[in-house]
This record gives C-alpha cells, sequence and structure tokens, in this order.
C-alpha cells in the first residue's frame, strides 16, 4: 500500500456516482477538492474542500485549481461515471499531473471525435456521419439505411439518443437528438445488432487492466434504456474476448495511456465494434457496487493510486460472486407510496437500493438512462441466485404511483408549447386564429371554410324538454359492429411531426391517440401522408391496439401504393379502411413525388374490392358524391369539407348533412366531420342526420397535452356534456335524437 496522508486530489464531479471516489479517498487519508455547479450536490457536503464550478467548465477549473495549488499542494485529480475527461485532462495538463493529453480526452468525450479517431487506426467500428441539419440527416439516412441510430455526440446517459426504423422518424428523432445535445452536433451511426458488453479497465504508463466485464440489459425501443447489468457477463469467453480486444485496441487509438477507460462494446456476427469509449471508470453502478461486490477488488482505489501518479496497487480478485444492477422503473405518475424498502435490504445478497424519487415525484416513462426512479444491487455466489434474489427484490419492492389527475385546461396548457405555434389553444376554437397556416392547423386560405364548419354548428339551437321521464341518457353508439361510449370518433390527422414543429413523434402521436381511444370507449382514425413510409406508424399503432383503428388512405395515383397501404393495415388488424377523397387536390404530394388524383366509380369499386373490411369515403360533401359512394360499395361516408383545408371557398360542413341523408337513407353509415367542439355539437350533427360525428383538432390538444390520459378527458367530457344535452331535449339513447330536437336560425 501506499502512503497516501498528506495527499490532495480534486474530484470533478459530485453527484451521487461521485460520491463513493469521494469517500474513499477520505478513508485513505487524501484530503478531497470536489467540484459541482450545484452547491447541495450530495458530495459537495463531504469534501473537504467544495467548490462551486461548473464540472464542464474547463478553463474556469483549471484556473481555480491553479491558484489552489498555490496554497495547498495538489496531487492528483479524477473523475469517475460522468464525461468530464477534458476537465480533468485540463486541470492535469495545467498542473503537470498524472492524466492523458487534452486532446485525448475531447477524442474520449465527443462520439464523433472518437469515430474519427478510431477508424484512422482501424478499429471496428459502425459506419457513421455527422449530422447538424435535417439536410444532413436524410443523407445520412440514405447512405447507412434503416434502421440506425441517432445521438448527440457531446453527451453521455443515452440522452436525445433514438434508434431509427424508418424514414417517418426523422423528424422526430433529429429533435430528440438535438434536444439531448449541448452543441448542436449530432452524429447517425449504422445500427449494430447483437449482445452489449460494459467494460471497464484501468491504464498504467500504456498498460491496460481489465477490471469488470458485464452484460448491459438495453431495452424500450427505440429508445436505449440500461435497465441493468450482470457481471460478470454470461456470454462465452470466445465472444468477450473478441469484445475486450477491441476494446484495448481503441484504448490505445484514444491515446489513452494513463487513468481510466470505460467501454460499451457490441459483439456482432461481425466481431467486437466499439460503441463508445470513455477515458474514465463506468458509472452506472459498476466501478463502485457490482465489480468491488464480485471480486473483492476497488477498482475506484486502484484508479485512484494511477491519479496520483502510482501503479494500480491490487488488481488480484478475492472472491468469484455474480452481482446485478437492475433499475427500478414503475409506472408513470406521482409516487403516492414506497413501500418495501427494508424488507428488500434484509434478503440476503441485496447490497443496495438507490432510490432517486419520493413520495409526490412525478414518475414518466424513461427516454433516457437518467430518468429511472432508481437502482438496486445484488450479489450472490451463483447466478441462478442472483437472478433468483433480483425476482424477490422486483416482488417486494413497490414505488406506487397514481395517473395525473389531469383537467382540460392544464391539458391545453401543457399541449400549448408542444403545438409550436400552429395552435395557440384560443379559449373559442373557431379558426380564426390560425388561418391559413397549412401546413399545421389552420384553414388553407383565408380559412373561411374552418370559420365557417364553427360558425354554422353555433347556429344551430338546441330545443329544449324538460317534462319527460329520462333520467340517465345512454349515450352508447357503434360503427360495424365495434360499440363505443358516445358517438365519437377521432379524426385523422397526419404528419404530427411535421405539422409541430419536430416537438412530438408521429408513432408517439398516433398511440397515444389510439390507446386513448381504445381505453376509454372511442375509436381512432389515423390518416396517411406525404412521406411515403408514414402510414406505418399509423399501422403499428393499431397493431399495439389489438386492432383498435382505422386508416384513411390519400387517393394516390399509384394503385400499388393504395394496396400496398390496405394490405399493412388489414394486416395490423384495423377493422375499418377508407379514403379521404377530397384529398385529391393536396400540393404537397405531388410535389414529394406521391402524387394524388380523384377516382372514378370504377377505381373505388376496386380499391373496396381489396379488403372485406368495411370501407368509409372521407370528404363527401353533396348529395351526388353520397349517392356515389353507396353505388360503389362503400360501407360508410364521412360528411365534411376537411377541416377547411380543401378549399377556402366550402360551404360548413353541416351545411348538407340532412339532405344527404335524406338522399341515402340507412343505406350508409355517416359519420360527420367538422368545427365539432362540445357534446352539444356532437347532439347537432346526430340531430341533422349523423350516426357518428368525427373531432380533429380537440383529439389533438387532448394528445399533445396529455397522451392517452389526455385523450380520455376529452371523451369524459364530450360524453358528459352530450349527455346533459339529452337530458335536456328528453332523449334518452342516441336513436332519439331527431331533426326536432335542434333549430337552425
Amino acid at each position: 500500500m501506499y502512503e497516501y496522508k498528506g495527499k490532495t486530489l480534486v474530484i470533478i464531479g459530485a453527484g451521487f456516482l461521485q460520491v463513493p471516489v469521494i469517500e474513499i479517498a477520505k478513508n485513505l487519508g487524501i484530503t478531497t477538492i470536489v467540484t459541482d455547479m450545484d452547491k447541495d450536490a450530495p458530495g459537495m457536503k463531504i469534501a473537504d474542500y467544495p467548490i462551486v464550478m461548473s464540472t464542464r467548465d474547463t478553463e474556469g477549473t483549471a484556473e481555480a485549481m491553479i491558484e489552489f495549488n498555490q496554497t495547498h499542494h495538489i496531487d492528483g485529480v479524477i473523475t469517475v461515471g460522468t464525461d468530464m475527461s477534458m476537465t480533468v485532462a485540463a486541470v492535469s495538463d495545467a498542473l503537470d499531473l498524472p492524466g492523458i493529453r487534452y486532446e485525448d480526452a475531447v477524442a474520449a468525450s465527443n462520439k464523433l471525435v472518437m469515430r474519427k479517431r478510431l477508424r484512422m487506426f482501424d478499429v471496428p467500428e459502425p459506419d457513421f456521419y455527422a449530422c447538424r441539419t435535417m439536410e444532413d440527416l436524410r443523407n445520412a439516412a440514405d447512405k447507412l439505411g434503416y434502421p440506425f441510430v441517432l445521438k448527440p455526440a457531446d453527451n453521455m446517459g443515452a440522452r436525445g439518443c433514438m434508434k431509427v426504423e424508418d424514414s417517418s422518424m426523422l423528424d422526430y428523432a433529429f429533435s430528440n437528438a438535438k434536444s439531448g445535445s449541448i452543441n448542436g452536433e449530432l452524429i447517425a451511426e449504422e445500427y449494430m445488432d447483437g449482445p452489449e458488453l460494459s467494460i471497464d479497465a484501468l491504464v498504467y504508463n500504456g498498460e491496460v487492466f481489465i477490471t469488470g466485464i458485464a452484460d448491459r440489459i438495453i431495452e424500450r425501443e427505440p429508445y436505449f434504456i440500461e435497465m441493468g447489468h450482470v457481471l460478470p457477463s454470461a456470454l462465452p469467453q470466445s465472444e468477450t474476448d473478441k469484445g475486450v480486444n477491441v476494446f484495448i485496441r481503441g484504448i490505445k487509438a484514444l491515446g489513452i495511456t494513463n487513468g481510466a477507460a470505460k467501454g460499451d462494446i457490441k459483439v456482432t456476427k461481425n466481431g467486437g465494434m466499439v460503441g463508445e469509449i470513455a477515458a474514465r471508470l463506468s458509472g452506472g453502478f459498476m466501478s463502485a457496487c457490482t465489480y468491488p461486490y464480485a471480486t473483492g477488488v476497488s477498482s475506484i482505489a486502484n484508479a485512484i493510486d494511477i491519479a496520483l501518479g502510482w501503479p494500480p496497487h491490487d488488481l488480484t480478485p478475492k472472491t468469484d460472486y455474480v452481482s446485478i444492477e437492475q433499475a427500478i422503473v414503475p409506472e408513470p405518475g406521482i409516487v403516492t407510496e414506497i413501500s418495501g424498502v427494508e424488507e428488500a435490504l434484509a434478503i440476503d445478497g441485496v447490497k443496495n437500493i438507490f432510490l432517486r424519487v419520493n413520495v409526490g415525484d412525478e414518475v414518466v416513462v424513461p427516454h433516457n438512462n437518467v430518468q429511472k426512479a432508481g437502482n438496486f444491487i445484488v450479489c450472490c455466489p451463483t447466478c441462478e441466485e442472483a437472478w433468483e434474489t433480483v425476482r424477490k427484490v422486483h416482488n417486494i419492492l413497490k414505488v406506487t404511483t397514481k395517473k395525473k389527475k389531469l383537467t382540460w385546461q392544464q391539458i391545453c396548457d401543457n399541449s400549448r408549447p408542444i403545438y409550436n405555434g400552429t395552435c395557440k389553444v384560443c379559449p373559442i376554437c373557431d379558426g380564426r386564429g390560425c388561418r391559413g397556416q397549412v401546413p399545421g392547423m389552420g384553414g388553407i386560405g383565408n380559412g373561411d371554410s374552418f370559420v365557417r364548419n364553427v360558425e354554422a354548428l353555433r347556429n344551430i339551437t338546441i330545443n329544449s324538454s324538460y317534462i319527460h321521464n329520462v333520467r340517465e341518457p345512454d349515450t352508447s353508439a357503434e360503427l360495424f359492429g365495434i360499440k363505443f361510449s358516445l358517438p365519437v370518433v377521432a379524426a385523422p390527422i397526419a404528419g404530427a411531426d411535421i405539422n409541430f414543429g419536430n416537438k412530438i413523434a408521429e408513432i408517439d402521436y398516433t398511440t397515444a391517440l389510439t390507446e386513448g381511444c381504445r381505453r376509454h370507449g372511442s375509436f381512432a382514425f389515423l390518416g396517411d401522408g406525404a412521406p411515403i413510409d408514414l402510414f406505418l406508424t399509423a399501422t403499428e399503432a393499431i397493431r399495439q391496439n389489438d386492432g383498435h383503428g382505422g386508416l384513411i388512405i390519400k387517393p394516390r395515383c399509384d394503385t400499388q401504393q393504395i394496396r400496398r397501404r390496405v394490405d399493412a393495415a388489414v394486416s395490423a388488424g384495423a377493422p375499418i379502411l377508407g379514403m379521404d377523397v377530397d384529398g385529391c387536390a393536396i400540393l404537397s404530394m405531388k410535389l414529394i413525388g406521391q402524387p394524388v388524383e380523384p377516382k372514378s366509380r370504377q377505381q373505388l369499386k376496386e380499391i373496396i374490392g381489396m379488403s372485406d373490411k368495411p370501407f368509409i369515403l372521407k370528404g363527401i360533401m353533396t348529395v351526388s358524391d353520397a349517392m356515389a359512394a353507396v353505388e360503389v360499395g362503400a360501407s360508410g361516408i364521412i360528411v365534411g369539407n376537411h377541416g377547411g383545408r380543401v378549399s377556402q371557398s366550402h360551404p360548413a360542413s353541416i351545411a348538407n348533412l340532412a339532405a344527404i341523408r335524406d338522399a341515402v337513407g340507412d343505406k350508409v353509415m355517416i359519420i360527420y366531420d367538422g368545427g365539432v367542439r362540445t357534446g352539444e355539437d356532437v347532439f347537432k350533427a346526430i340531430a341533422l342526420g349523423a350516426n357518428l360525428v368525427m373531432v380533429g383538432r380537440p383529439f389533438v390538444t387532448a394528445v399533445l397535452g396529455g397522451g392517452a390520459d389526455g385523450v380520455g378527458v376529452l371523451i369524459e367530457q364530450l360524453r358528459m356534456q352530450l349527455a346533459r344535452t339529452m337530458l335536456i331535449a328528453g332523449t334518452n339513447k342516441i336513436s332519439d335524437i331527431t331533426k326536432e330536437c335542434v333549430s337552425i336560425e
């Protein structure tokens, strides 16, 4: 052992991952200088000299340490578990301390610089491209093919990291990666399939000592969430050797000659490939917990030796146990209770439980590794015992949450920033505040058609009747055998990511809408759009929700593309299909090489015959088109003017509804679409001939402001408003609502 007393060590970072290195250093008798921007960080409270300083401020930290060194000699500098290698290198360079060159620290911190360095030395790694703009990203996607990975070049913890499965995900993946980036620099990488290893190493004078090989458990695509790790790896040694060999080559290429290295290494069918390498020991509790528990060796204590200029003092394993780290990820919501902690800690083999939430905190679905509620560590003599202990902890340790009780006002407030200016979420949604915002949410041109929709509904009044036996009106309805709690379905709005400035992914929008409708007694129609593969997100949402959604297809010129969509929807389990025939003049479709056209009766018959599912024609505004729809075999029609997004001179959607119902009788189901905002509007449309009512803008607001739960709030609000209106009009069930229930001013 060495003489540690009298030595002074700078530790960059005071978060909970740094606490072990601070404690170990202090127990050795070393004086600790700890820097962090957060004066209340846990490591600051136990440091001998806490200094409030950003861990990313390389120059400021170096200058502060130069000044400190004048009165109190500094012997070494270190960080553990955080990507602050550049700050460590800046201090070691300024004070001539053991460490690596600053330019090598940059290469081990910035993923793009790292990739270029590894390529120079022919270290196996995925193909990659730098991306700063959407044009860069599209070019990278063309070269890499799908799937690929997009992530910030300058951050850690899987922040902003995402697997991109197809072109429909590009916009959101770009926005997501930018939100996780410090300087806006992104990197697109070839997706590497295969198990992933987390490998720790210490390096002294160029000699590499491997101090741990663990299996990383990565889940929750398209994000990359580390749900835990197992040490030692369960892979055959021949496979781990492939990972270790490429890791060591990477360490040498990056110039890590004194200090530590952490590698995320993929073992692919083509051998080991570098995911990334950092010039530090691992976070995620491997260097602090699982490795010392399994082996009896403190990699952190040995890393301190190297930081002070000495070779590691003791790397010989004392034990051969299996240690597992597991993430604690409760259901999203507000934490109401945390139970079983003491009972879990009493289980033989349970070493630690780290909770980062308290009662009253909000838990979210993690999209990166810093959003988890906590972690626990077990260590046992065998792998079987370790996994059995993990199962016991999961059964006993509970973080109970309850869904946030959302109000419609909260949903509106939450949605406003996500709309990104395309909708102001006005108190009265009448189309006036978003005139001409196309693409987006407004009506085309001067927006008059959108405005007419709302005004025309407003000019219909309800005839009251208060002398009757109705007590609890039945709002239930059905469409082609599918039963709903109210006669309302969600309108197909595709391109949410584009329309809302990449504030939400298309897949997140469609799945939340479909799930919310399924759970709360409605039904979601999902859309087709200009990007060639956009419909795949719709069919995936339908598949995830057991077929509880319908696909509305654009009237493309390419019949094969129509058939492709029909087949995909049927395969996903969609019970209803349709086509928005009024989308035949959408300019954006033609501009990207996906032209649309009006469809003849014969063409529609052929399209409807592509499946045995009920087929609906959307955008019917005249009696003649309604009769044509009956003739070609449509099972239903949607009466509406596309939300005023086809022409500024369309009449209100409600204008011809009654005449259309009189003309078609009961030959087809009629869904009304246009300007519906309340349960009273639903009542009015049914009175004039609709079987069901389609709602667009409010469902968008519900999803953006509250996800699937927000959809539930909207559905219940509409249902209660409809029930109240039915009570006022003396109607006991939906079929009782007739023309006599309303007046047109």
